[in-house]
């Protein structure tokens, strides 16, 4: 596969969220605010990146039988540097996403890359596989985060956008958005949007509808 697609298929075509489902228990957990979402996404990308790059790098001297345990070591000591990071530097939202951060290491998105293309392929190509699929995953959080933060209460990022009824605008804000059922419904909804206007995404039926012949 071409540099060019290892970097854009993920976004779309191939990515983890909408199509293959993987990494939705962040989507669903810290887009309820824009920044939020994007220092969720930043700390993913820096974990993606950073772990299948060491991990193609030494893929060579890793034992096939203890591979699993020398990737999640990896892993976890690279979410561990990135939590302390962000308490020193971003205290506030690091308070915010609470212990979503350490769960980086469970994201079946990292660990996923690492086994299926780190684990055999170089590093340059391991790094911009890392990048695409932190970039789908990136993109979706930030949409949702969009929608639900604009929805919820007609704000994003501390500037208004939609005015409230209680600035004396129209709009009155959702408060359901806040809520993490909203977060199902959106991320829901645009991933029936995405299998409807490319319908190669929908999976086949894991078994075909019986006939109608026989019955009484």
């Amino acid at each position: 596969m071409s540099t060019r697609r290892l970097l854009t298929d993920p976004l779309v075509d191939q990515n983890p969220v909408t199509l293959h489902l993987l990494g939705i228990c962040s989507a669903l957990a810290v887009t309820t605010n824009l920044d939020t979402a994007l220092t969720m996404a930043a700390a993913m990308t820096v974990v993606l990146v950073l772990a299948s790059v060491i991990i193609s790098t030494i893929r060579r001297l890793i034992p096939q039988e203890i591979r699993l345990i020398v990737q999640i070591t990896i892993i976890a000591t690279l979410v561990m540097v990135i939590d302390l990071a962000l308490q020193a530097f971003l205290f506030d939202i690091s308070q915010r996403l609470s212990i979503f951060v350490s769960l980086i290491v469970t994201n079946c998105i990292i660990l996923g890359r690492a086994e299926a293309f780190a684990m055999r392929n170089p590093p340059w190509p391991s790094l911009v596989d890392a990048l695409g699929n932190a970039a789908g995953y990136s993109l979706v959080l930030v949409v949702v985060a969009i929608l639900r933060e604009i929805l919820g209460t007609g704000d994003l990022l501390g500037y208004s956008v939609l005015p409230t009824v209680e600035n004396g605008g129209w709009f009155e804000p959702l408060g359901f958005m806040a809520l993490a059922p909203s977060a199902f419904i959106v991320l829901g909804l645009l991933v029936w949007a995405l299998r409807a206007l490319r319908p190669s995404q929908i999976e086949a039926p894991d078994y075909a509808a019986r006939g109608t012949e026989g019955r009484p």
